[in-house]
């Protein structure tokens, strides 16, 4: 998985073509994020202790191919690699201009 939480992310397939984001969750398991403010879904809630049921809207997951991590320093959306440091350290990199990503 080449994607963290925290991670602002562009997707570039499906509905939210061309949107961006902020990786709120990882499932890793189904390769899928959940991206805020993207993908909304309505869900009908029944009622419980905590409160009243109804029509709720909620972020839905993404599929990871349909998303590509954006580059802070080139502004674009890029592939990622990785790199090891000196020290050991395994980071990942831009795939166009070769900085180290943050997070």
């Amino acid at each position: 998985m080449q994607l963290k939480k925290g991670d602002t992310v562009k997707v570039i397939a499906g509905k939210e073509k061309g949107k961006t984001g902020k990786i709120l969750r990882v499932v890793a398991d189904k390769d899928k994020v959940v991206v805020e403010k993207l993908n909304f879904v309505k869900r009908h809630q029944k009622p419980d202790a905590k409160g009243k049921g109804g029509i709720v809207e909620k972020e839905a997951p993404i599929h990871i191919s349909n998303v590509m991590l954006l580059c802070s320093k080139c502004n674009a959306a890029v592939r990622v690699g990785h790199k090891t440091l000196e020290d050991g350290k395994k980071v990942r990199i831009c795939g166009k201009c070769d900085e180290i990503l943050n997070a």
